[in-house]
């Protein structure tokens, strides 16, 4: 134990007092720091696919479905990617169709375009910010609820909705087997 009034006489040294005598890092604890020490991945490392959203850390998962709401593509991202490059990475497997379902997320010009290029109608609502809205057939636009669906039976399995394998790896061996 110190004796009294030497700690005040250390603040006094500083020239500050009180609170202000603290240093500009207050916690109790040396930060630990990241568990890989600072250093990159390792080369050839499945990358986890975990991004910072305002939710804090996430990941995405983006789905190509066929008419009956199954996945035919699923592509797992950071969460702060956007859509736009979710689709631009996966434009070029995409099967056959004769139309799109997409959210508003998917709403951009080189997109249609790309669409269009392939013979695939564009059922996209046009995002709020448009300042021409393009017209969408809201009959069809109906049927995404499937894809939504299938979203909602991932999320009732426990370890996918709450991120316990929500990992690129662990995601892609749970679905081979």
């Amino acid at each position: 134990m110190e004796p009294h009034g030497r700690l005040q006489q250390d603040l006094r040294g500083t020239g500050r007092q009180g609170w202000q005598a603290r240093s500009t890092d207050d916690r109790r604890h040396a930060s630990q720091g990241a568990s890989h020490g600072g250093q990159p991945a390792k080369k050839g490392a499945v990358p986890r696919r975990i991004g910072r959203t305002k939710g804090g850390l996430n990941s995405k998962l983006h789905a190509v479905c066929d008419g009956k709401g199954r996945p035919l593509i699923l592509l797992l991202s950071e969460g702060q990617m956007s859509d736009y490059k979710g689709a631009t990475l996966m434009i070029d497997a995409l099967p056959r169709a004769k139309a799109l379902l997409g959210d508003r997320g998917y709403d951009a010009d080189w997109f249609r375009a790309a669409l269009a290029r392939r013979g695939i109608a564009a059922c996209i609502p046009s995002k709020a910010n448009r300042k021409v809205p393009i017209p969408h057939d809201t009959a069809l636009y109906r049927q995404r609820h499937k894809v939504e669906n299938m979203f909602g039976k991932l999320k009732d399995w426990r370890r996918i909705h709450t991120r316990y394998d929500r990992c690129a790896h662990t995601l892609l061996i749970s679905a081979e087997s």
